[in-house]
């Protein structure tokens, strides 16, 4: 066996150490973080779009069982069915998440459609027949839950989100961002306020 023989072994083993170490050294440096982020911030809105979703489905239902109530105001559920019809026509283009315009004209339609809900709720106060319906009172429920899914799910894409951004805009997600991921943006969110975030007030 020759000297040239014995040495591969051991250059291919000082090799397959070098690119061990430098993988390391790449993941250690957050090579991976932005396209983590981002399918945690897609995933976390698809659950977003999973609980509005719920709740326009709930909507038809609860349509019907309060047009049986004698003389309930048919402008009030007017505009509950408008802005339903409003959230259904809307048609999100595949970037939704970097587009401005289009995130916020989605945000602005379901916010309508959760104040329309809001305004029916309260006129129900005035019919206790309606109250007392069995079949209102777990469209009720199964509403109140949905406005509560839908809040916790915001909120997970808004951290989500923040997750995202700030990996795009620091170090060394920054200099990632500007050779591997130079085609990626930052995602929008909704707006922080309070009004935005509280599920329309049921009372009964």
């Amino acid at each position: 066996m020759t000297t040239a023989t014995m040495r591969i072994p051991g250059a291919n083993l000082y090799r397959g150490a070098l690119m061990l170490l430098l993988a390391v050294a790449l993941s250690g440096c957050g090579v991976n973080n932005i396209p983590t982020f981002e399918e945690q911030a897609k995933a976390a809105w698809s659950q977003v779009q999973n609980q509005y979703q719920r709740r326009a489905d709930l909507i038809p239902n609860l349509v019907e069982t309060v047009k049986g109530a004698a003389a309930f105001e048919k402008e009030t559920l007017q505009a509950v069915v408008e802005a339903r019809s409003k959230v259904a026509q809307t048609t999100l283009p595949p970037d939704v998440l970097t587009n401005p315009a289009a995130f916020k004209a989605y945000e602005q339609n379901q916010s309508a459609l959760s104040s329309a809900l809001a305004r029916l709720m309260v006129v129900v106060e005035r019919y206790p027949d309606l109250k007392a319906n069995q079949n209102f009172l777990a469209l009720q429920s199964q509403l109140e839950g949905t406005e509560n899914r839908i809040s916790v799910a915001r909120r997970d894409y808004i951290e989500a989100v923040r997750a995202y951004n700030t990996e795009l805009k620091t170090f060394p997600g920054r200099l990632w961002a500007m050779t591997l991921y130079s085609g990626h943006e930052p995602m929008q969110t909704f707006a922080a306020a309070e009004a935005a975030q509280t599920p329309p007030t049921v009372k009964f």
